[in-house]
């Protein structure tokens, strides 16, 4: 399994491999119960499914994607990686520019939690 790199010191990012302790970016990785095939194309489906978000690298087992803002395009990063064993789904959402962003990257992990359990 891919390691997702560490959040830096800004509170634009989060992640679910943040170290413990790390509780302004400490995310619950996304859990599933099936196959792991199946939750990795629940997780592109949901992505496919949101607005301004464009898929740009997946290889079955990590994945990148990057979302604009409405108004002034910023980009930030979605980063995923599958843990079969685990059967998780780690995520990790950051701003590339600016300090702080509103709450942006952990509504959309959560969003993307809803998505992925059909809740949308």
């Amino acid at each position: 399994m891919r390691s997702l790199p560490p959040c830096p010191d800004r509170p634009n990012c989060v992640c679910s491999q943040a170290p413990g302790g790390d509780a302004r970016h400490a995310i619950e990785p996304l859990r599933f119960t099936g196959e792991p095939a199946a939750a990795w194309a629940a997780l592109r489906e949901a992505l496919d499914g949101m607005a301004r978000v464009t898929i740009i690298e997946d290889t079955g087992s990590y994945l990148h994607a990057e979302a604009r803002s409405l108004l002034f395009r910023f980009v930030d990063d979605v980063e995923c990686t599958l843990d079969s064993e685990a059967r998780v789904i780690h995520v990790r959402s950051a701003s590339r520019v600016g300090y702080g962003d509103m709450g942006v990257n952990r509504r959309r992990v959560e969003t993307l939690r809803r998505l992925m359990r059909g809740e949308g």
